[in-house]
């Protein structure tokens, strides 16, 4: 059996994690081992932070709806608990995009949830 120094894929490995490494300061764009490392920790917090994003999303989404319903009188609470009773169906980003960007239709929606 001849012996096989895998030269060839060892080289395209490195180079591949190189290119990925790419902007990095330091050493840790052009030395394998240090490029190896951050590339480890970078695509670890990709992956935390991806989730990270969508609960802050929500969170800011809240803090507008209750600042609107404040506006007109009650709360993000008894908003939502209103619209479960009546089963109104839009969801937190919706209703976040029509208190930012249009009160005056927030204002009536809040008017014909109440009524109902």
């Amino acid at each position: 059996m001849p012996r096989v120094k895998k030269g060839k894929a060892a080289h395209k490995k490195r180079k591949n994690l190189l290119r990925n490494a790419k902007g990095f300061r330091w050493g840790r764009k052009s030395k394998f081992r240090a490029a190896k490392e951050a590339l480890m920790k970078a695509w670890s917090y990709a992956y935390r932070d991806r989730r990270t994003k969508k609960r802050v999303a929500r969170r800011n989404w809240n803090i507008k709806i209750n600042a609107a319903c404040r506006e007109n009188g009650t709360t993000y609470s008894k908003l939502m608990k209103e619209m479960k009773e009546k089963n109104v169906a839009l969801d937190r980003k919706v209703l976040a995009q029509m208190a930012e960007e249009r009160p005056d239709t927030f204002k009536k929606l809040l008017e014909k949830i109440n009524s109902l």
